[in-house]
């Protein structure tokens, strides 16, 4: 989560320095046709933000891909769950965790710490399973995250939150995101196999649900100013699209 707040600041930034550029009188590049834009939006993700975060998901909205198979959502998910960098978010939510003394059974020290972490592991990866392979398949709908990639940062930072209740289906069409609401519950609701009793009950489990879509919120903001960050003040070239037709 701190993370996409770094992200969410370099945004702001890289927005201040466009319309500095702007004012100062630099060229602005003529308006392109959609089918050039979009080229140069796909262009500009990349698999992962700051070369380490994992961004494989994200695509522009103006690029067309074929249809997510069921091989693709599992092969997503799998690398969500399992790349280097996976480790990143539970590590930061176990020290929270800890310091906040969520689960007093987990205890305190090092070993406290391992058991927040490897529950906070153990939710990560059961969330992307049930919000990028198996509810989705099930609903069939597409998985990545189209970013809008115009307009202000607040028209842009409303898109990215709205995409955790609407997202496309395989068909292309725009619906209401049965994976991620139903999935973040489905993955939220197995939480009381593995916690103590005292964190089993409705109002933990809603707690983990509401927790696992914010995330995925603000991993969705991350995503959609990325291109505008690793352009502007990064000035980075993309080497390849963050997004294949397939796996």
């Amino acid at each position: 989560m701190h993370y996409s707040a770094l992200f969410l600041m370099a945004a702001l930034f890289s927005i201040a320095q466009v319309r500095s550029a702007a004012g100062q009188g630099v060229q602005i590049p003529a308006p392109q046709s959609p089918q050039t834009n979009a080229t140069i939006s796909q262009e500009m993700q990349t698999k992962r933000i700051l070369g380490i975060i994992p961004n494989f998901r994200a695509v522009s909205s103006d690029v067309k891909l074929p249809p997510q198979t069921v091989k693709d959502k599992f092969l997503t998910a799998t690398e969500d769950s399992f790349d280097y960098s996976s480790v990143f978010i539970p590590a930061m939510l176990a020290g929270y965790s800890m310091g906040t003394n969520a689960t007093p059974e987990f205890g305190q020290g090092a070993e406290g710490y391992a058991r927040y972490f490897w529950h906070a592991g153990v939710d990560q990866t059961s969330e992307n399973y049930m919000v990028e392979f198996v509810v989705p398949v099930i609903a069939r709908q597409d998985t990545r995250f189209y970013t809008l990639g115009h307009g202000g940062f607040l028209k842009r930072t409303g898109y990215a939150l709205t995409r955790t209740v609407v997202t496309r289906s395989d068909a292309g069409r725009e619906e209401f995101n049965v994976s991620e609401v139903l999935g973040a519950g489905a993955a939220a609701s197995l939480s009381p196999l593995y916690y103590p009793a005292s964190q089993s009950d409705f109002s933990s489990i809603s707690k983990q649900w509401g927790l696992d879509i914010g995330i995925d919120g603000l991993s969705f903001i991350a995503k959609e100013f990325w291109p505008d960050i690793n352009h502007h003040l990064l000035h980075s070239h993309p080497d390849m699209p963050a997004v294949s037709p397939s796996h």
